[in-house]
Parts: structure tokens; sequence; C-alpha cells
């Protein structure tokens, strides 16, 4: 059996043009779609061509405030493998985020950020 490939996640963030436009910053990565979304939202679609981030906004706080409800599980961190751990934390800072912990254990070295909305990032190298 062929292993199933995860295409994308769905976050919901204050701002999605601010968010995609520090994602493409940082990783690299380029917005693939955005445009008006579900419940009167607004959605960014930013990664690359095998993944990505689906980055969500309500319009109205009342349709963010009812649809919470709904929401069981909460989100750890996002997990990004790059190459140069490096140049990534660089255009951490220089995006005005603090890189947090880092690590260096099998299999790799990594370090986490958390952005404007308190969404954390591992960023990780198996270089």
């Amino acid at each position: 059996m062929q292993p199933a490939i995860l295409e994308h996640a769905n976050i919901s963030v204050s701002d999605p043009k601010k968010t995609a436009a520090n994602l493409c910053d940082i990783f690299g990565w380029h917005i693939r779609w955005s445009g008006d979304a579900k419940e009167t939202g607004y959605t960014v679609i930013v990664g690359t061509d095998e993944g990505y981030l689906a980055v969500y906004a309500e319009k109205s706080m009342e349709n963010l405030e009812r649809n919470k409800s709904r929401t069981i599980g909460d989100l750890n961190h996002i997990g990004v493998v790059v190459e140069d751990l490096k140049a990534v934390e660089d255009r951490v800072i220089a995006a005005g985020f603090t890189p947090g912990e880092h690590f260096d254990y099998k299999p790799g070295e990594r370090f986490y950020f958390f952005d404007h909305d308190n969404i954390e990032f591992e960023v990780v190298s198996y270089a």
C-alpha cells in the first residue's frame, strides 16, 4: 500500500495576507491562490507545488466566535524542513520574530519561533 501524503493544513489567522507574506519571505514559498472562502472568510494558499498551508480568517468577529465552538483540538506547532537552518533563522529575525529553543539531536537540528498570531513553527534541517 502506498502511504498517504500530507497535502495541506488549514489554519486560522488574524490576517491571511500578512501571514502569507511572512511565510513567503521566511521559507521561500509562493502564493498559490487567494480569495473569498467559506463562512464569509478569506483564504491565502501559500507553499510549494507539493504542499501548502491555507491561512484563513473570518471577515466577521461574530462568525469567528460562533465557529470556535466547533473546534475540539489545538495545534501544537507546524514543522517545516529547510536546507540552511541559519539562513532561515536570519530571515525569521528579519521578519521581526524571535527564535526560541534550539535543539541538535538525531536526526537533525531545529529551532522554534512564534509568529504574530502565536502560532509556533518548528524549523528543522536534516543536512
